[in-house]
């Protein structure tokens, strides 16, 4: 799938860890470099027994952070304020942007 941000396509690629190792350990990345988004699909952990019970919402907002970076990046925030990298203030934005677009809407600001 692919997503435009800021006037650049981004390529949202949904894959197992066991299929990309750079999942390893992490649930998605973004590479302003190829304008990729990778975000593990979660395949390989159905047997867990201590996975997530809706993965459908955590891949969800996994696409919202690494998107968040994805702005962060063609904006040219990310490579020069350290506060556009900041993981927190990337997920507070990825979890809060629905409710702020419905917000918006509700206000007529959209």
């Amino acid at each position: 799938m692919k997503v435009n941000v800021l006037g650049t396509d981004y390529t949202i690629v949904l894959v197992t860890d066991a299929v990309d190792k750079r999942l390893a350990y992490i649930d998605g990345f973004c590479d302003d470099t190829t304008k990729e988004i990778y975000v593990d699909n979660y395949e390989a952990h159905q047997d867990e027994p201590h996975k997530k019970s809706n993965l459908d919402v955590q891949i969800k907002k996994n696409i919202r952070h690494e998107l968040v970076h994805a702005f962060l990046f063609e904006s040219g925030l990310a490579e020069n304020s350290p506060w556009a990298q900041n993981e927190e203030l990337v997920d507070w934005i990825a979890i809060q942007g629905p409710k702020l677009w419905k917000a918006w809407q509700e206000a007529g600001a959209v």
